[in-house]
């Protein structure tokens, strides 16, 4: 209850810590970018990441989301699955990441689905993967290090002015 006794009209996210979310609450904060499925490279010395546009072999670039999410852990190993925990400790989630933007006390962004009301949202104001990347699985070993991008580094720099 606000000051005033009436209900706080906030939305969920501006209301809510992340441990603080039930599992639907918490599922809705996925805006479906998709950059967490990019392969990524971490400079060790300035520990900048540097995303490719290789998608790991269970990402769907048409629907921008995992194939096989319920048990995408049990296919690939390397799967990272968000926890309240771990979400501050993850440096390759894109800073337009919900997630990341609740842990660190911001706001979502216009165009994540939760605020526009859309889906699409966050496709059309290209901040996703959508349609851009490679499969991991068509790759040799070592030529993902090849495939780094700069549209990456351009939604990480634009998200401010969206």
């Amino acid at each position: 209850m606000g000051r005033n006794s009436e209900p706080n009209s906030a939305p969920f996210w501006q209301q809510k810590s992340l441990s603080e979310m039930n599992k639907e609450e918490w599922e809705s904060l996925c805006d479906g970018c998709g950059l967490c499925c990019l392969l990524k490279f971490e400079n060790i010395y300035n520990k900048e990441i540097y995303y490719t546009d290789v998608a790991c072999r269970l990402f769907d670039p048409e629907t921008c989301r995992c194939s096989q999410y319920s048990n995408r852990s049990q296919v690939v190993a390397a799967c990272v699955q968000l926890t309240p925990k771990n979400v501050p400790l993850n440096p390759g989630l894109p800073a337009t990441c919900a997630y990341r933007l609740i842990a660190e006390g911001k706001d979502l962004f216009p165009w994540h689905p939760l605020v526009s009301g859309s889906k699409n949202s966050v496709h059309t104001a290209k901040i996703s993967a959508k349609n851009r990347v490679v499969s991991e699985d068509s790759l040799a070993a070592g030529e993902a290090e090849y495939h780094v991008v700069p549209w990456t580094k351009d939604i990480r720099s634009n998200c401010k002015k969206v």
